[in-house]
């Protein structure tokens, strides 16, 4: 008997293409934790923060004992955006993998804050600051953020004139996905490893790329077996699906609510320009007028002072001349005489 596929399975297949384990979203946060969130599958995630995170540790990682994570959201729409896989490493630092799916401007400021709550809390009850864990936060973005071109970038605190680090107590790892794909394409073969984790995160390449992948690395060939694993489970692919719609809404409303901003700020700016072309051309043609008044009385100013003058010496009142260019009162009493 055909499985009754349920109403957001359709409208998912309205908007996707069948789900299928060749083009399963790898960021989707509900995958993401059945993946790499699970003792079970540790091997998986030992291998990706080891891609990550051993170079800048100085060590490799050899095993993690995840630990739960209580997390206060906030804000109404974290659900969509933000996952934590929280473990401790065999050496004793504390890890937070965050997958964010939209970009919802404050990415800098809430890394610090996860990494915050992360370290005070590696503190024990009545213990000193020296028993504090360093910690390390891994950003999975699916967005760009940062200015530099590199799909990774790591960040902790160094002085600014020396360059020297004070500690590694803070850590931020940050993979932005867009940046790999617009990356010049490298063979499977000559990609290092945490090349090969961000190509499956990417999850651009075509079927015969996927199965070189797969057969080169063991630990993505694993997170392709637990993905295979998880489509097969109806509630963990409903799961899926429901997240894949909200995130699919999210994105909706806030593009339909960028639109109407621009379509209203349009309109505000066409009114305040019509307003602002009313007023500038209302100045201007004040300025304009008094400008034109001015140059159309001063010449006629002087046309009457050249007849007064002619007049005054034809007739040769000379003192007169010389009185009305000093007398304005004489002067117009000149203009009334000669009907000027």
């Amino acid at each position: 008997m055909k499985k009754q596929l349920t109403a957001n399975e359709i409208r998912y297949r309205t908007y996707f293409p069948e789900l299928t384990e060749k083009n399963f979203n790898p960021m989707n946060d509900v995958l993401f934790k059945f993946i790499f969130g699970r003792p079970e599958r540790k091997l998986i995630t030992i291998d990706f923060l080891n891609a990550i995170a051993a170079e800048d540790l100085g060590h490799p990682i050899t095993d993690i004992v995840f630990t739960p994570t209580e997390n206060v959201p906030d804000s109404h729409d974290e659900k969509l955006t933000r996952l934590d896989v929280a473990c401790t490493l065999d050496t004793g630092e504390q890890v937070d993998i965050e997958v964010q799916i939209v970009n919802q401007k404050n990415m800098q400021r809430r890394t610090m804050c996860y990494w915050a709550r992360l370290y005070l809390l590696s503190l024990p009850p009545g213990g000193a600051y020296q028993d504090l864990k360093p910690c390390i936060t891994i950003n999975l973005l699916r967005f760009n953020l940062l200015p530099q071109e590199e799909a990774h970038s790591m960040w902790s605190i160094y002085n600014a004139e020396t360059g020297d680090r004070l500690n590694k107590d803070l850590v931020f790892h940050f993979l932005e996905i867009p940046k790999y794909t617009k990356s010049p394409k490298k063979r499977i073969r000559d990609m290092t490893k945490m090349e090969r984790w961000l190509a499956y995160f990417a999850n651009q390449l075509s079927d015969d790329e996927k199965g070189e992948l797969i057969m080169s690395d063991e630990a993505i060939h694993k997170a392709v077996d637990a993905a295979r694993t998880f489509l097969q489970n109806d509630a963990e692919r409903l799961a899926y699906i429901n997240r894949e719609l909200a995130i699919l809404d999210y994105n909706s409303d806030h593009r339909d609510a960028f639109e109407e901003g621009k379509a209203e700020g349009r309109r505000e700016g066409e009114a305040k320009g019509r307003k602002e072309g009313e007023a500038k051309g209302r100045k201007e043609g004040e300025a304009k007028g008094r400008e034109e008044g001015r140059t159309e009385g001063q010449e006629e100013a002087n046309k009457r002072w050249s007849m007064l003058m002619q007049r005054l010496f034809g007739e040769q009142r000379y003192d007169d001349a010389n009185k009305a260019a000093a007398d304005a009162d004489f002067r117009e009493k000149l203009f009334k005489e000669y009907g000027i």
